[in-house]
């Protein structure tokens, strides 16, 4: 009695060897397995071999018999009817594996939300629009402590202002950024917290001078 194989499968060599008999080319490049007729006119031989119909059909087969592939494939030029231009064109996107490299975009070239991948054709949005000046750079002029300095970045603000002035700061902040100010909108009420804590250090700071 045959035992059944295990894994479910036939591992010996000799069932490898008759699988790899169907529907696979030999070493000539033939279909042992094709039904069809050589596609040479009047040639009623097997079409063992198969050929390109065309470079842009390249899915596409002729089946022919092993002479008139032969003759078939002496004839192929891919780049049949390809100018000089386009023949050059295609050697330099081989180099690259036709992944050609892009130029870094120029500063200022008014493609700012493009490069980040939002569409406004109608350059609504505008073409400085995304060209964020950061934060006021905090030019340090004196020493002070880790809280405060981080206070005076969140607020846009100087070491060197006086608590009115950073005050002032403070509730223009304020007034931009508050939901009752902006129809309701809670998008930037992270930021808003983060600038009425900023406030509270800085008014209860005896490192600035009113």
């Amino acid at each position: 009695m045959m035992q059944k194989p295990p894994f479910e499968f036939d591992i010996r060599v000799t069932s490898d060897k008759k699988k790899k008999k169907t529907g696979r080319r030999g070493m000539s490049g033939a279909f042992e397995t094709s039904q069809k007729q050589c596609d040479f006119p009047g040639c009623e031989a097997a079409g063992l071999y198969r050929a390109p119909k065309s470079p842009d059909l390249l899915d596409e087969f002729f089946w022919f018999c092993k002479d008139h592939v032969r003759e078939y494939n002496l004839k192929w030029n891919f780049f049949n009817g390809t100018s000089d231009d386009e023949f050059q064109k295609f050697l330099d996107k081989s180099r690259v594996w036709e992944r050609e490299t892009k130029p870094f975009s120029q500063k200022d070239d008014g493609r700012a939300w493009a490069r980040l991948g939002v569409d406004d054709p109608m350059g609504i949005l505008g073409e400085k629009a995304t060209q964020n000046p950061g934060r006021v750079a905090t030019t340090v002029t004196r020493k002070l402590p880790s809280t405060e300095r981080k206070a005076l970045e969140i607020l846009d603000a100087r070491d060197t202002w006086t608590r009115a002035e950073i005050r002032k700061q403070y509730k223009s902040l304020v007034k931009d950024l508050h939901p009752d100010m902006n129809g309701g909108n809670r998008d930037d009420e992270a930021r808003l917290q983060e600038v009425v804590w900023a406030w509270d250090q800085i008014r209860e700071s005896r490192y600035f001078r009113d």
